[in-house]
């Protein structure tokens, strides 16, 4: 079934424990990458009830720096996972939009968080929201509202760990990392940041020695203590696009940004324009336990903590997979895929994906096989491992810009006007 969608945030699943949406576990339902291709398997719902990047040119961006006279709802939806049936619907806001956006972005592209009892929704500069699972509204929270780059709008979502809520707003104005009550919304700490605009998701590094809160930014990726807010580690990385989240195992965390310039984070501390000769773009790997200052501008792995560094292979949007032992990383436009090697960071391959338009939404992984969407609607499907085959690819007839979730043997897709259940 084909339920309505109009933005393209990710799906959040009551029910799967993944805090972010790069990758599956391994002993999915290997009868997913069939499933896509079987029309009789896909349950469609619609949700045109907001705008999708499909529209009109939006209300922002360099053409207008000013926030619309509008006056716009943010609303959060409840379906039926079995049946794309709406079960609820909450009107979190209705107001004039605090920031103006460009037209390739929407006032709800955050990801809503779940710890399984409730849910958490952030919708930028108009504030948290946590409602439990019959739709009441248990607790909201203002964080203000603060320019960003270029009037792009915003887009990092919110993360868990435990009782503990993170948002991060790197803006143009007043940047900092936040730590709310779940259960309360109360401020438990926040650090302020000297980085600006950036897009990315803060990530939960749950390694073999301790759990961080790694936040990018540019020109510095930071690793803050939980529960205290402490800085623990940072490491300069360049100027650039701070779009895609960083991903890690128990071992390693690996991070990057791109130093291209244009399009969403064209800009790295406040006042700098990012790209350029002294622009480090690449990913890094850094170690668990790593402690200070991390710098390694110069590409070298030279100091403590320091793994490695690929230059030139950073991600662009979408976020980099980490997948048996493999690191994928495709390119926003061009349909460039980079495969490095975890462990050493070395380039096992570099190969464009034919037929592929640009690529938005991160990638994910079942029973060998690596899935990417583009914004075009298809799938393609790559071995994974060392040696690059395409297997397949299948289509559906409109934009997708979310990354898809994927419980209980069945993938959801949102596309930019129906929420796709492709699944047995």
């Amino acid at each position: 079934e084909v339920i309505p969608a109009a933005r393209h945030d990710e799906l959040k699943l009551s029910g799967d424990q993944k805090e972010r949406l790069a990758a599956l576990q391994k002993g999915v339902d290997a009868k997913l990458a069939e499933l896509l291709n079987d029309e009789q398997n896909k349950q469609i719902s619609d949700m045109r009830s907001g705008r999708g990047r499909g529209g009109p040119g939006g209300p922002g961006g360099f053409g207008n720096r000013r926030p619309p006279d509008d006056i716009y709802r943010w609303e959060l939806h409840c379906l039926d996972r079995a049946t794309g049936k709406t079960l609820w619907s909450q009107t979190a806001l209705e107001s004039k939009p605090r920031i103006p956006i460009e037209r390739s972005n929407t006032y709800a592209t955050e990801t809503p968080v779940t710890d399984g009892e409730r849910v958490y929704a952030y919708f930028g500069m108009h504030g948290v929201y946590c409602y439990d699972f019959a739709g009441n509204l248990i607790w909201k929270k203002d964080l203000g509202a603060f320019p960003m780059s270029g009037g792009w709008g915003t887009a990092s979502s919110p993360v868990l760990d435990g009782k503990r809520l993170f948002v991060l707003c790197d803006n143009e104005q007043e940047s900092f990392l936040v730590a709310l009550d779940a259960l309360t919304g109360d401020e438990l700490w926040r650090v302020a940041r000297s980085e600006s605009t950036s897009y990315a998701s803060p990530f939960v590094w749950r390694n073999k020695l301790r759990t961080e809160i790694i936040a990018l930014g540019s020109p510095k990726v930071r690793s803050y203590d939980p529960a205290t807010g402490k800085q623990l580690w940072e490491l300069t990385i360049g100027n650039g696009r701070c779009t895609a989240s960083p991903v890690g195992n128990a071992e390693m965390l690996f991070v990057g940004l791109d130093a291209g310039g244009g399009g969403p984070m064209g800009r790295g501390q406040r006042g700098e324009d990012a790209g350029g000769e002294d622009s480090a773009s690449g990913m890094f790997a850094v170690s668990a336990g790593a402690t200070g200052d991390l710098d390694s501008r110069d590409g070298d792995a030279a100091t403590g903590g320091v793994v490695w560094n690929s230059r030139q292979n950073g991600p662009t949007t979408a976020s980099p997979l980490l997948y048996d032992g493999y690191i994928y990383i495709v390119k926003r436009d061009g349909g460039i895929l980079t495969c490095l090697d975890a462990e050493t960071g070395e380039q096992v391959y570099r190969k464009r994906i034919p037929g592929a338009k640009a690529f938005w939404s991160s990638p994910w992984a079942a029973e060998g096989k690596v899935y990417f969407a583009d914004d075009a609607g298809t799938t393609f499907v790559i071995k994974s491992g060392p040696e690059f085959e395409v297997l397949g690819q299948n289509e559906i007839d409109e934009m997708v810009w979310a990354s898809p979730a994927a419980a209980d043997g069945a993938i959801f897709l949102r596309g930019v006007d129906h929420l796709y259940c492709i699944g047995e």
